[in-house]
């Protein structure tokens, strides 16, 4: 997989033998068994599509569409760069601290300002006069 950004689509051992010779030109070898490298994958029906830059014989490159069975493809890895999608150990998000957190509970001192999350009853007017008022 060497890094590049994509798809690593592994097939079945019978997979590979049911396609025979037309999909070993596509395939790479590596430590983790023989895979087709795509740039874009579409899983969304019965055949995987696949979507990868091949090289003619005379060096031009082309885009190329493979599609199989999804009952061939034993699995998909993500090479993305950026390791946030993909098969594979995750490390948790760095969340804040306990130091950066307020105190709470029975114990924590009162806030210093009015709470903004509940209203204080919106502006305050002066009451109307009555008649009565100015004697």
């Amino acid at each position: 997989m060497n890094g590049n950004k994509g798809y690593a689509v592994f097939f079945f051992p019978q997979a590979l033998e049911a396609l025979g010779e037309a999909i070993k030109p596509y395939l790479q070898d590596s430590p983790a068994g023989p895979h087709v490298m795509c740039k874009e994958i579409d899983t969304g029906g019965a055949l995987i599509e696949m979507s990868l830059e091949g090289v003619t014989g005379d060096g031009r490159t082309v885009q190329l569409d493979l599609m199989v069975p999804g009952s061939m493809v034993r699995m998909i890895v993500s090479s993305q760069a950026d390791g946030n999608f993909g098969f594979g150990p995750r490390l948790p998000e760095p969340g804040p601290t306990v130091a950066t957190l307020p105190a709470a509970g029975p114990t924590a001192e009162p806030p210093q300002s009015p709470s903004e999350t509940v209203p204080d009853g919106g502006p305050k007017t002066a009451p109307a006069t009555t008649p009565d008022d100015d004697l």
